[in-house]
């Protein structure tokens, strides 16, 4: 569960608080100016307008506790604290409602006093709403201290094994740059004797081109029945003995 500071319904809670606050200062002012001035028309659609917009962020507000009266767990939000905001938001809205029905009555009916003792009601019901009750608020802060430590602690753990892998992982790659450097340094050793081997065998076939060629017809004949009769000497003495 989030601490009021950090649950949006507080916030916007705040908001309209303040905007009923302000519509009630006004309304006060309302009732004491004779109806036939022009401030006295200036304030009543003042008020009409506040009334208009406060209902509106309530009801927003009543939606938002639909759902989240909807899968409670997944919000943290217990029934206490569930009907705790839908006292609320009906008070707020009975006091706006007030307003609404004593300006829209004006200057038929204006039973200003009636009217002023019920907003006095609701603002202290809403005032004790708020204050509602200090054990469990209490129970709240320290159930919400233990949730947060338990986090903490679950976060530090989560990190560690991280922070292992990490370091296991890096040891893999370290290794793995190391054999990659070895096999490079292999790979450019065979390359060199490669090389030097293709020098030597370009050597002898230039050699063996040039005896070729001084040798004539008859000489090639017989460095062929040479090679030949090696070539079935070296066959006999690897595969046959």
């Amino acid at each position: 569960m989030m601490s009021p500071a950090q649950d949006p319904f507080y916030l916007v809670k705040q908001e309209i608080q303040e905007s009923i606050d302000k519509l009630l200062s006004t309304f006060r002012r309302w009732e004491q100016i004779e109806s036939n001035t022009g401030e006295y028309v200036h304030l009543s659609k003042e008020l009409v307008a506040g009334c208009e917009s406060i209902e509106w962020q309530v009801d927003e507000l009543e939606k938002a506790i639909s759902v989240a009266e909807s899968n409670p767990s997944r919000f943290g939000i217990d029934e206490i604290e569930l009907g705790k905001r839908k006292r609320w938001t009906t008070t707020s809205r009975t006091q706006v409602a007030s307003v609404r029905k004593a300006v829209d009555a004006a200057p038929v009916s204006t039973n200003k006093n009636g009217i002023r003792r019920e907003l006095t009601r609701l603002t202290a019901e809403a005032g004790r709403s708020d204050q509602y009750p200090t054990e469990s608020n209490d129970d709240y802060i320290s159930s919400e201290t233990d949730r947060q430590m338990l986090l903490i602690r679950q976060q530090d753990q989560e990190l560690d094994e991280l922070s292992a892998s990490v370091e296991r992982i890096g040891g893999v790659g370290l290794t793995i740059h190391e054999e990659l450097l070895g096999q490079e340094k292999i790979l450019e050793d065979l390359n060199q004797e490669m090389d030097s081997t293709s020098n030597r065998l370009d050597f002898v076939q230039k050699k063996v081109a040039m005896v070729m060629k001084k040798a004539g017809a008859k000489g090639q004949i017989m460095m062929i029945v040479f090679l030949l009769v090696l070539f079935i000497i070296l066959f006999v003495l690897v595969f046959l003995t």
